[in-house]
């Protein structure tokens, strides 16, 4: 027990120490030393992860580590401690261990910034918070590193503050996760009333005790799993908060990295999947959260085709992949869900960091239409990016064809329609990330000569997490293969029934396995005829009409958001500002002016002359004394 405690404790507390180390002595110890120093730290926590990964493996058994009573209000008791089960060990294992490979790539790619320490020290924090989240045995644990991550995705969105753009970048997104937050908030109140503790083993075993009784209180939990997916929606980007996630790109790659693929976003996904004995209960929230997921992997695959921004492309894919991830929460498909979650780390990290080699190559350009022919240039960059873009499409047998095919086939035993949904959205990616590689990376070079001049392929710190990354974009999708899935026994002791349970490999799956890979090349080709054969280069921002032009413009939610909320607040605290604010000013400092007025005829009376003191007191006494007298 003493082990698993000092090993819990080694595994959170040494990003912690790192980012301690680098805010307070970074920048004297060097730009290198301070880079060593965060992705250190992070490798710890990567090691410890695989070692508790073993040996829950091996025993089947979780690990509990309370460290000391924390809350006790009435009936209600809340612990410190941390659980260790298959579900936050697995979420363990690519946090941490792309976090380590983003740190890495951060040494080489933040190099020539002078405020490197602290940018270290901001990406530790981030991986301590997140690590918090996954591993906290209750609510209010998961809470604070849900808000831990929130806190650290703005100081790093907004990193480069002199830029009013990422200012506004990194206020938006704080801004938007606080409205999600607080619908989590509601429902981790909502549960902590219903079953009197928030330790996640307990309020199971109360849920369930309940469930069997004719209990009317039980409406509590609908409400309470609509308030927490609401809370979900915030931070994993679903419709109707998702517009920050696009605009977070204005922070450094890196940064694009870990929100991106491993860690943020995904902690929505985690608090579904750790409360899936809530959300089964509510079967109406649960349609709610597919409807929500196809609609929002639609919408977002749909702004991807027409962006130009090569990190916005992969920011609305991201979006898109959340969707399908959702998609399959709503279907009860826990298991299906979180394979994405870990194929999507992947390649969606190779992809960033591919995109981050990408404009470190180009001295910061991220315009595709200024982009091309970097295959030569750049082949370990070509190759690394490829992979994972068939990976994200969905081709055979890379890991995205295992998870996304799983996804479908989910989809489509419980709801055609949403189905075709996700279908329709997967031909989409394919199109788009095959639209990005060939505008990016084939062809004449469309940008300037200096840049053409200077092209190369970048160093290894940067190339090294790129082919680790590729790799696992290739083999990943292994761990839950079609009808003999690891993944999907090493998680069942958490779930009531397995998704694999549902339906098993028959005429219709391959049938649906197929129409995804036909789906997949379709999207694939007519992005090879358009922008391969045709050379066809998207037009300038002025030039774009008709359809493209909204898709271009995001729907213009950005806009309607702006006209709906931000404007009318914006008015209300000008009105406030030069009316109400003015009008309370000039009572209190009239309020002050008239006590200064009597105050200063007050002030002559005081003329220091005894003979006048003595008349007052006589005219004084003698009023008492009448008025002693009259009363009566």
């Amino acid at each position: 027990m003493e082990m698993d405690t000092n090993l819990a404790l080694l595994l959170v507390l040494t990003p912690f120490l790192g980012f301690l180390i680098n805010v307070f002595f970074g920048k004297s110890l060097g730009k290198t030393v301070s880079g060593a120093i965060g992705t250190v730290a992070v490798a710890i926590s990567f090691i410890v992860s695989v070692l508790l990964f073993n040996q829950i493996t091996s025993t089947g058994k979780a690990i509990e580590v309370t460290l000391f009573d924390w809350i006790q209000i009435s009936n209600l008791k809340i612990n410190l401690g941390f659980l260790l089960d298959q579900l936050s060990v697995l979420w363990l294992l690519f946090v941490t261990g792309i976090g380590s490979l983003i740190h890495l790539y951060s040494i080489s790619y933040m190099h020539d910034d002078e405020n490197i320490h602290k940018f270290f020290s901001y990406l530790n924090l981030f991986i301590f918070f997140m690590i918090t989240l996954v591993i906290g045995s209750n609510l209010l644990v998961l809470f604070i590193g849900w808000e831990g991550v929130g806190l650290c995705s703005y100081l790093l969105i907004g990193f480069w503050h002199k830029n009013q753009d990422y200012n506004d970048a990194a206020k938006k997104a704080f801004i938007m996760n606080r409205i999600g937050d607080l619908g989590l908030l509601i429902g981790i109140f909502l549960l902590g009333y219903y079953c009197n503790t928030l330790d996640y083993k307990l309020m199971y075993e109360s849920i369930h005790y309940r469930a069997t009784l004719s209990d009317e209180s039980f409406t509590i939990i609908p409400l309470a799993a609509l308030c927490l997916f609401i809370g979900a929606c915030g931070k994993s980007a679903q419709i109707p908060l998702y517009t920050w996630l696009p605009d977070a790109m204005a922070g450094p790659t890196p940064v694009s990295a870990l929100i991106h693929a491993a860690t943020m976003v995904t902690a929505g996904i985690f608090m579904v999947t750790r409360l899936n004995f809530v959300f089964d209960l509510a079967h109406d929230v649960q349609n709610v959260i597919a409807i929500i997921g196809a609609i929002t992997s639609l919408v977002a695959a749909t702004i991807g085709l027409v962006q130009t921004d090569i990190k916005k492309v992969l920011a609305y894919s991201t979006v898109s992949q959340l969707g399908l991830m959702f998609l399959a929460l709503g279907f009860g498909a826990y298991e299906v869900a979180v394979f994405h979650v870990i194929t999507h780390a992947f390649f969606k990290a190779c992809l960033f960091l591919g995109s981050g080699s990408v404009i470190h190559g180009l001295h910061g350009e991220q315009d595709m239409r200024k982009m091309g022919g970097l295959r030569k240039a750049m082949p370990i960059t070509f190759w690394t990016m490829m992979i994972s873009s068939l990976a994200i499409s969905g081709v055979p047998f890379f890991s995205g064809f295992f998870s996304k095919d799983e996804i479908l086939m989910t989809a489509f035993h419980h709801s055609i329609p949403l189905y075709v949904v996700g279908s329709v959205a997967s031909i989409m990616t394919a199109f788009y990330m095959f639209r990005l590689m060939f505008l990016t990376f084939f062809k004449e070079f469309r940008g300037t000569e200096e840049q053409k001049h200077h092209l190369h392929e970048s160093g290894s710190l940067i190339t090294i997490p790129l082919i680790i990354l590729a790799i696992l974009a290739t083999f990943g999708g292994l761990i839950s293969l079609p009808g003999n899935s690891w993944l999907n026994e090493y998680l069942a002791p958490l779930f009531t029934k397995a998704a694999g349970e549902e339906h098993h490999l028959g005429t219709t799956e391959y049938t649906l396995m197929g129409v995804a890979v036909v789906g997949g090349l379709l999207g694939i080709l007519i992005a090879y005829i358009k922008y391969f054969k045709q050379d066809n280069v998207p037009e300038s921002d002025e030039n774009i009409t008709g359809v493209a032009k909204v898709l271009y413009n995001k729907y213009y939610v950005d806009e309607a958001y702006n006209a709906i909320f931000v404007q009318p607040i914006n008015a209300l605290s000008k009105f406030f500002r030069d009316y109400i604010e003015t009008g309370l000013s000039a009572l209190v400092f009239g309020l002050g002016k008239v006590t200064n007025k009597i105050a200063f005829q007050g002030r002559r009376l005081q003329s220091g002359s005894i003979g006048l003191y003595l008349f007052v007191f006589v005219l004084g006494m003698c009023a008492i004394i009448s008025y002693i007298f009259l009363a009566q």
